[in-house]
């Protein structure tokens, strides 16, 4: 149980002692799980993304879940480990797709490696979590988060023919990132209500949780990207600029140009002609347009959603932490 001290913690941190041992089970399960007896590349690719850190959101996420239903069994750690092993996955084929240098502060696996290792390590790692979600002999659980895998694949497609095409719209964006980011988020609380036989209302309720967290924390991402430190996010500021991603702010701001901002935004974005101070500009434009002030207010929209979706759940310590959380998820842009 957390101690007084823990008040004093970010939310994140809050709920990671609170599931340490739960995590120890399930970092012991991603160790023996990646490994591999004939292809020794595999456990030095995944070992590089997996010490890199990162805050392992998903994975508690299932614990956290699993905790507040009274879960005793052991699958919840199965599905944790198969949730992180479906984020690393996407994420080194991410790197891939986005020619991305940086992740999470350090070289990516496929500028230390190549494209080739990122990709097929990608693959194992998926094949991997359907063994150990199939382990847990649940159907649902199983029929959860193939679905979601497939809307994460869909996600990153669309936003692959979208994302460089002015005619995108609000509604479009949200379907990406609901396809690319929340569909795992929302798969991991629910799978976490499934596995310990909570009743239908209850799973709802973590599924719409974790749906609206998802969105609230890729559009705070988004927003990072333009007003962010590198520091603290481990990417470089203006990184989806150069990568000609149309993220909500950019977005907002296409919507609102006149002809000669929207032939900035034609030749940065769609045609990729970019020189020197077109980030500066962009900056400049996105700040006239006040579009990073209303992705703000629409980011804090969906976190109110995410803590709303758990009013109707018991009181729990889990419940305030998870509240707690998709506060903090928006505070990041404070």
């Amino acid at each position: 149980m957390p101690s007084p001290s823990d008040a004093t913690q970010k939310p994140h941190d809050q709920l990671a002692a609170f599931l340490a041992d739960d995590m120890v089970a399930v970092n012991d399960l991603i160790a023996a799980r990646m490994a591999s007896e004939h292809a020794p590349r595999i456990p030095e690719v995944t070992a590089h993304l997996v010490g890199a850190g990162g805050k392992r959101l998903r994975p508690m996420l299932t614990l956290a879940a699993a905790r507040m239903c009274g879960y005793g069994g052991p699958f919840h750690i199965h599905l944790a480990a198969t949730v992180e092993f479906i984020h690393t996955a996407t994420l080194l084929h991410d790197d891939v797709v986005d020619e991305s240098a940086q992740r999470r502060g350090r070289p990516t696996a496929n500028l230390l490696w190549d494209n080739q290792s990122s990709v097929l390590v990608g693959d194992y790692l998926f094949s991997r979590s359907f063994q150990l979600m199939v382990e847990t002999g649940s159907l649902r659980v199983l029929d959860i988060l193939a679905n979601a895998s497939a809307t994460i694949a869909e996600g990153e497609v669309l936003q692959l023919t979208a994302a460089r095409d002015l005619a995108t719209g609000e509604g479009t964006y949200l379907q990406i990132v609901r396809g690319k980011t929340a569909a795992l988020f929302s798969a991991a609380t629910e799978v976490g209500g499934v596995i310990s036989g909570a009743d239908d209302a209850i799973v709802q309720a973590l599924f719409d949780y974790g749906d609206a967290l998802g969105i609230a924390f890729q559009i705070v991402d988004d927003l990072l990207d333009y007003q962010g430190q590198s520091a603290a996010t481990g990417k470089n500021i203006g990184d989806d600029f150069r990568e000609r991603k149309l993220t909500l702010p950019v977005i907002k701001a296409v919507a609102k140009a006149d002809a000669e901002e929207r032939a900035f935004w034609q030749r940065t974005i769609e045609k990729g002609v970019q020189e020197d101070g077109d980030l500066d500009h962009a900056l400049a434009l996105l700040h006239k347009h006040n579009t990073l002030s209303e992705t703000r207010d629409q980011a804090l929209e969906w976190a109110a959603k995410s803590t709303s979706a758990l009013a109707t759940l018991p009181d729990h310590p889990v419940k305030k932490m998870l509240i707690d959380l998709a506060d903090y998820v928006v505070e990041r842009i404070n």
